[in-house]
């Protein structure tokens, strides 16, 4: 059976727990194992971590010590998938610029805060976003410092209405990644568990949770 550990805490107000809570049932009807730790220290558990198919983090705003951060990313970087959502995965960590690299991007700002925005498949052919049509969110749209060697799937354009010399700058949303034999999903909707009542949204985390697991 493949197992998927589902890691949680951080700032609550991206709802780290309610959020999960929306893939934990679809990854055990996928016939996953599903473990799940509010604890950084399972990354210290080299056999376990190094067993499993999957990690999938939303942990925001905390700090990771150097001996986690190292445990996480040899998992990874072994083989193990690594997926996550919005600052729950790319506003983590702030000062570890080596967890950065592995997830390739780090947000710096959201301006205007929760606003409706256009999500704009790239790919179509990709089996995370094929079929899946252009949606509308509401809710924080993300201005992120990426790594140029995502494969980016979806973007947004923001408008400039409220920082203007942002106006027309395409901004990555959905992206995969390697990390040695690890592969690496993200994507930047998810401020609050209810983003992931649009069908859209839900259906691409989803198939990056599956893409990114061993």
């Amino acid at each position: 059976m493949k197992s998927v550990l589902f890691v949680r805490g951080g700032w609550p107000g991206h709802e780290p727990v309610q959020s999960q809570e929306y893939f934990i049932p679809f990854m055990r009807e996928q016939g996953y194992n599903v473990e799940i730790s509010d604890t950084l220290d399972v990354y210290l558990d080299k056999a376990r971590m190094h067993a499993l198919n999957l990690i999938v983090q939303t942990w925001t705003m905390g700090t990771i010590t150097g001996e986690q951060e190292k445990g996480l990313l040899a998992a990874v970087e072994s083989g193990v998938g690594f997926a996550g959502w919005h600052g729950g995965m790319v506003d983590a960590f702030r000062n570890n610029t080596a967890y950065q690299f592995m997830t390739g991007g780090q947000w710096v700002a959201h301006p205007g805060n929760v606003i409706d925005y256009a999500v704009n498949i790239i790919n179509h052919d990709d089996p995370i976003t094929a079929g899946i049509p252009d949606f509308m969110m509401h809710s924080e749209q993300y201005y992120v410092h990426v790594d140029p060697k995502n494969e980016v799937l979806a973007t947004t354009t923001l408008s400039g209405e409220y920082a203007p010399w942002t106006a027309g700058c395409v901004m990555p949303v959905v992206w995969k990644k390697g990390w040695g034999a690890g592969k690496v999903f993200h994507c930047t909707l998810g401020h609050v568990a209810k983003d992931f009542d649009v069908p859209e949204a839900r259906e691409i985390v989803k198939r990056g949770l599956l893409w990114a697991s061993k």
